[in-house]
C-alpha cells in the first residue's frame, strides 16, 4: 500500500453500552506487518501484541470515537460516520486515499483526495486490518476500565453487547449513563 492511503474501520457498533470507535491507519510500506486480519478473527492476546506493532511502525494512526449520546442522537450509522470521520482528522495531515472498511462512506469531503468503501476490507486491506485491530483494543480496553467503575454489569466479559448476562445485569440494576438509550432492549427497560 503506498504512503498516503489510510484505512479505516470501526468498532462497537452492536453493543447496547459504551461508544463506538474508529481508527485510522497509514501503514509504512517499507515496514510491513505480518499478521494483520480483522481483529474478530485475532485472540486478544495476538491483537494486543499487532496493536503495539501497528502503533510503532504506522506513518500515522488516530483512534477516536462517538459517545452514547452522540449514538443515541444521530442514530449508530450516523455516530460510527462521525467517529471515522474524527480519526481521519486525527491524522494530523490529509492523505491521498481512504479505504473504508463496509460498503458505505462516511462524509470525508474536504479531508482526502478520493475515498472507497472496500466489502470485506478488513480480511482484505493490511490498512484497513491495522485499523480494526486498534479500534477494537482500544474499545476494549475502555470497557474494562468502565467494569472497575460499574461492577455488576460483567462490561470487561461482554464490552457491552447483549449477552444474555448483561440483559440480565441490565434488568436488575437498570441502564447506566453509557448504556445506548436508543438501543430497543435499554429503551424497553427505561419505558
Amino acid at each position: 500500500m503506498p504512503p498516503g492511503v489510510a484505512g479505516v474501520d470501526e468498532a462497537g457498533r452492536g453493543p447496547l453500552a459504551g461508544p463506538v470507535y474508529a481508527a485510522a491507519v497509514i501503514l509504512d510500506p517499507q515496514r510491513p506487518l505480518q499478521g494483520l486480519r480483522d481483529s474478530k478473527q485475532l485472540s486478544e492476546a495476538a491483537r494486543e501484541q499487532l496493536a503495539g506493532q501497528i502503533r510503532a511502525s504506522a506513518l500515522a494512526w488516530s483512534v477516536a470515537w462517538a459517545d452514547s449520546e452522540e449514538i443515541d442522537a444521530l442514530n449508530i450509522l450516523q455516530a460510527t460516520f462521525l467517529a471515522m470521520r474524527r480519526a481521519v482528522l486525527g491524522l494530523g495531515y490529509r492523505p491521498q486515499q481512504v479505504l473504508v472498511d463496509g460498503n458505505r462512506l462516511p462524509p470525508l469531503l474536504g479531508l482526502c483526495d478520493s475515498a472507497r468503501a472496500v466489502v470485506r476490507g478488513d480480511a482484505t486491506v493490511p490498512a484497513i486490518s491495522a485499523a480494526s485491530i486498534l479500534a477494537k483494543c482500544a474499545r476494549d480496553q475502555l470497557l474494562q476500565g468502565l467494569d472497575l467503575i460499574y461492577p455488576g454489569y460483567g462490561l470487561a466479559q461482554h464490552k457491552g453487547y447483549p449477552t444474555a448476562a448483561h440483559l440480565a445485569a441490565l434488568r436488575e440494576h437498570g441502564p447506566l449513563p453509557l448504556h445506548r438509550l436508543s438501543f430497543a432492549p435499554v429503551r424497553a427497560l427505561v419505558r
